[in-house]
């Protein structure tokens, strides 16, 4: 698998899940808007969008409401996707973990436990663990295929 980026949204009935297109996003603002896109979709929030690039590294990117959005980068890349979320996490080595690991931790998956899976986990792996522990881990899985 090359790439894989699914956007899960909150609603009062549960998690709901789409894949996402981010072979356009240029900017964390088009992410961004693909996250608002997929909220008032589906009358969700917080929304959570889940990347996972070939087995290298893995992304998790919180939205709630109109505020910026915050991530985590299992393995900072300056080059292609990877790029695109350093905007997010600021200056961090190439190769490094960046962002925020605690931006899940009020959906079940603490600080720590997000930055072991970065650094023990293959990302698809490390990706169930945290839909699992938010509580969208059958909806990631039918998308993951």
């Amino acid at each position: 698998m090359t790439q894989f980026a699914a956007v899960f949204a909150q609603t009062p009935q549960g998690w709901v899940g789409m894949e996402a297109a981010l072979a356009e996003a240029e900017h964390v603002d088009d992410v961004a808007d693909l996250m608002r896109e997929a909220a008032v979709e589906t009358y969700g929030d917080p929304v959570v969008l889940l990347i996972e690039q070939d087995d290298d590294w893995f992304a998790v990117v919180r939205l709630d409401g109109q505020d910026e959005p915050r991530a985590y980068v299992s393995t900072v890349r300056e080059d292609g996707l990877g790029a695109l979320f350093q905007q997010l996490v600021g200056e961090v080595p190439d190769g490094d973990p960046g962002g925020d690991p605690a931006l899940l931790e009020d959906l079940g998956v603490d600080a720590k436990q997000l930055s072991d899976l970065g650094e023990s986990a293959l990302p698809g792996d490390a990706l169930l663990a945290v839909a699992e522990n938010a509580g969208f881990g059958e909806e990631f899985d039918h998308l993951r295929g």
